[in-house]
């Protein structure tokens, strides 16, 4: 069994062996489902780095309006109850600059996004002295090149970092409009089962297929933002993925909220190095 930690925030994590993980898949919906995984993964990478310079967080996004590039934000501070996190203002405007046909600014994908949002109080008591680069990306193409583009700002400027994907797995039910197997527990097996083909791509090391598997079988809200993180952490010389566990929004709520096995959310804790 792995071992466990605490941190003296007493943000717990599982400790994965004693690679340096540098990046990590982190799912976003409300904590009562995913935030025990999301935390996970979060504490694992703090235990392996345990200060960083700048967290970067790739963002599903799901703001109803086209967008065909990254998406940073204006702001230069991120306010929450529990803190402020300072934006990473010289890596953003170098990323705008570096590559304009890659991201833009836009607030609009930032202002009512969760993806992101939910991720910083846990970030902020991993890593409390670090900046923040939030990026909204969807499921496009030029993923993997901006995941690229900025690990190389990120090395030319020395920083250390981490990288996060922030994106939830299959959606499934009635509630989605996506039920292929039928409502029900074979349903929500079959939805597993679904995340686990995206999941062995993300094992596998394939960031390049992730976009694939994703548009054929609808496993990721964040498609983009894995296949960039995984991207951005290969170019810092990762190799491996570990997948720290895997649930979904049913299997959760049984402890809680028990819910009728009619609908379903995919989450997964992974880690890469």
């Amino acid at each position: 069994m792995a071992a466990r930690f605490v941190r003296p925030s007493g943000l717990v994590g599982t400790v994965a062996g004693t690679k340096p993980w540098m990046g990590a898949i982190v799912p976003h919906a409300g904590w009562i489902c995913s935030g025990a995984i999301a935390g996970e993964a979060i504490g694992t990478l703090a235990k392996s780095q345990p200060e960083v310079d700048v967290v970067i967080v790739f963002g599903a996004v799901h703001t109803p309006l086209p967008l065909r590039v990254a998406a940073l934000a204006s702001n230069s501070v991120w306010r929450l109850p529990g803190g402020d996190s300072a934006i990473a203002e010289t890596l953003a405007g170098k990323l705008e600059t570096d590559a304009p046909e890659l991201v833009t600014v836009d607030d609009r994908f930032h202002v009512q996004e969760h993806a992101v949002e939910v991720e910083i109080p846990l970030v902020q008591q991993a890593w409390p002295n670090a900046t923040l680069l939030p990026i909204e990306l969807p499921l496009i193409d030029t993923a993997i090149e901006i995941g690229k583009q900025t690990a190389a700002l990120v090395q030319a400027a020395k920083l250390s970092a981490v990288y996060l994907a922030s994106s939830d797995l299959t959606h499934y039910g009635p509630n989605y409009q996506f039920a292929p197997a039928g409502v029900g527990i074979a349903g929500l097996n079959w939805a597993k089962d679904n995340d686990r083909r995206l999941l062995s791509v993300v094992t596998d090391m394939q960031p390049e297929n992730v976009l694939t598997e994703v548009r054929q079988h609808l496993s990721a809200c964040g498609g983009g933002a894995i296949a960039a993180m995984m991207a951005a952490c290969r170019e810092h010389g990762a190799s491996e993925a570990k997948v720290l566990r895997h649930q979904n929004s049913f299997e959760v709520l049984q402890n809680v909220a028990p819910q009728r096995p009619d609908n379903a959310v995919g989450y997964a804790g992974v880690v890469i190095g």
